[in-house]
């Protein structure tokens, strides 16, 4: 090969193909956004609807949940400390 002549390195793409397919990738993109748009916003309502129908509100549960753990967590520090409390029995043993 000479110099002058034309060398075509690489692969050559058509771009009508290239174009088709990013149009198509780009619908895709916007229908499965739409998708998660709907979906998301319908488990979001079922959410709030099952929360609003819920006898004690999850942050006052949480709230009581949380005042069981500190006094439980109290009395097991309690108990750590104080020992077990061994009462002698009469015989002496």
């Amino acid at each position: 090969m000479s110099n002058g002549e034309n060398r075509r390195n690489g692969p050559q793409f058509s771009t009508a193909a290239l174009i088709t397919s990013a149009a198509m990738v780009g619908a895709g993109t916007l229908i499965a956004l739409a998708g998660l748009a709907i979906g998301g916003g319908h488990l979001l309502s079922a959410t709030r609807q099952w929360i609003n129908e819920m006898e004690v509100p999850p942050s006052e549960l949480a709230r009581l949940k949380l005042t069981q753990a500190r006094t439980a967590m109290a009395a097991g520090a309690a108990a750590w400390q104080d020992g077990p409390r061994v009462v002698p029995s009469p015989s002496g043993r």
